[in-house]
């Protein structure tokens, strides 16, 4: 068998419809997979261009950032000062008590003066 650009092919048109079909269909779902896929990467891209567009900060929220870390500092030096202050109550107390104790240790002594005198 020889085969050349005069060799003819005899082919029922039912077959040759068919084969027509399953071409046409072939490309058909090749194309609508390419859009799927064309679609769903744009889509990607625009989200994730999205969240980087979200995820820089503007000036205010910098700004907002480091009024917050000052606020905090701020805050634990205030907290270190309580701290300080539960000490200093406990210290005036025992302060307070001395000096009650020796103002009556004065007064019994300036009595024993007194009494030295008027003998």
């Amino acid at each position: 068998m020889k085969v050349s650009s005069n060799t003819s092919v005899s082919m029922p048109v039912k077959n040759m419809i068919g084969i027509i079909a399953v071409v046409a269909s072939g490309i058909f779902a090749y194309t609508e997979l390419t859009a799927r896929l064309t679609s769903l990467e744009t889509s990607r891209e625009l989200h994730q261009a999205d969240l980087l567009k979200k995820s820089e900060q503007l000036p205010t929220d910098q700004e907002q950032f480091i009024l917050l870390e000052h606020i905090a500092g701020q805050v634990e030096e205030i907290d270190e000062e309580m701290k300080e202050m539960r000490n200093n109550t406990v210290n005036i107390d025992m302060l307070i008590k001395n000096i009650d104790r020796i103002r009556n240790d004065v007064e019994k002594l300036k009595d024993k003066v007194r009494a030295n005198g008027s003998q």
